[in-house]
């Protein structure tokens, strides 16, 4: 059988989202991991051509959702998210790998029970066409355990790692807080819940700095909440930053906040924990699992328990200086490690 891996990395045209990282540092750390006679390419959109470097590629085009023309391949297709209209034809002789991130649909208070329904659908059926599955986290596979039906096949947690890049020199953010604040990030929706954290603010000199790429309805709701929390002049919503800002604003934040409703894994708050960040997050889906004992959680999200929460959480950073500690627990979701466990599966699939 041949010993070839394709990983399908077209959602990679969306840039700075968690999908787009993961594609990236999983597909970079994999190539220097290739032994004779086994050579990974990579499924993108024309104009991603080149991001791994001279790899080769599949070109994508919207008309493979029908019809996926793979030939005589017989190799590993690696659908890398649950949700991929992608998928090798049933009449290859394709082995399949699937990861599934999370099944966040099933914490998002406004989708509708139908569309659930219709989601778990589509993921059952490339469960049902998959030979192997991994997920990114335990509680995502506890999900998967209790909504979907896996009959026997094998599954394999895997971690994402975490690569951080950083700019010592780089002064310019595109907004420099006046005071000392608060960062968080990600793609600014409901279920990141960032609205909640403008109660903070109340009896604390602090700004609010959250970056993402940003829905207009949840950004109303994120400032109307600090309108009402009377901060709004200290709350600063704007947009995707690039690496070096990112790294900038973990750098200098006082802590890094992360109450979302809804995690498959929560990058975001290890590439904090990675720079010894006091870090806060909610207790919802994954963040347990992933802050461990190097967090700090909020375990209510009514504003005087949060505000208690926080100020007990930097009491304790500040007079024991665990640092290291969280730092350590960050730097543990090593992309190097991620892809090794990666290669056995595909190792391991093609040699059944």
């Amino acid at each position: 059988m041949e010993k070839n891996i394709i990983l399908d990395c077209e959602r990679m045209k969306y840039p700075n989202n968690g999908l787009y990282y993961y594609c990236l540092n999983l597909g970079k750390h994999l190539l220097p991991l290739q032994q004779p006679g086994e050579q990974v390419s990579f499924y993108v959109t024309p104009e991603n051509k080149g991001l791994f470097g001279n790899a080769p590629y599949v070109e994508s085009h919207p008309w493979h959702k029908l019809v996926l023309p793979l030939g005589n391949f017989k190799g590993v297709w690696h659908s890398t998210h649950q949700g991929s209209p992608y998928f090798p034809s049933r009449q290859t002789k394709a082995r399949i790998v699937l990861t599934i991130h999370d099944l966040n649909m099933l914490y998002e208070k406004a989708r509708q029970p139908h569309l659930i329904r219709r989601q778990l659908r589509r993921i059952q059926d490339h469960i049902n066409r998959a030979d192997h599955i991994v997920t990114i986290s335990e509680f995502a596979l506890k999900d998967v355990r209790e909504h979907l039906h896996l009959d026997n096949k094998p599954i394999t947690v895997i971690y994402n790692g975490c690569r951080v890049e950083t700019f010592p020199g780089f002064d310019a953010p595109r907004y420099r807080p006046a005071k000392p604040f608060l960062f968080s990030i990600g793609t600014v929706l409901p279920k990141k819940n960032f609205h909640v954290l403008t109660a903070l603010l109340v009896h604390h000199d602090y700004e609010l700095v959250i970056a993402g790429n940003i829905r207009q309805s949840y950004l109303d709701k994120i400032m109307e909440t600090a309108r009402q929390n009377g901060v709004a002049a200290r709350v600063r919503v704007i947009g995707p930053v690039n690496d070096a800002e990112k790294y900038w604003y973990y750098k200098h934040c006082v802590a890094f906040l992360f109450p979302s409703l809804a995690e498959g894994f929560g990058q975001p708050a290890v590439e904090a924990m990675t720079l010894g960040k006091p870090v806060f997050l909610s207790t919802h889906t994954s963040l347990p699992e992933i802050g461990g004992n190097a967090a700090y959680f909020f375990h209510s999200f009514e504003p005087q328990a949060m505000r208690d929460a926080f100020d007990a959480g930097m009491h304790h950073y500040e007079t024991t200086h665990p640092q290291a500690l969280i730092a350590a627990r960050g730097n543990s979701f090593n992309w190097d490690q991620v892809a090794g466990r990666y290669f056995d599966v595909y190792r391991n699939v093609l040699n059944q």
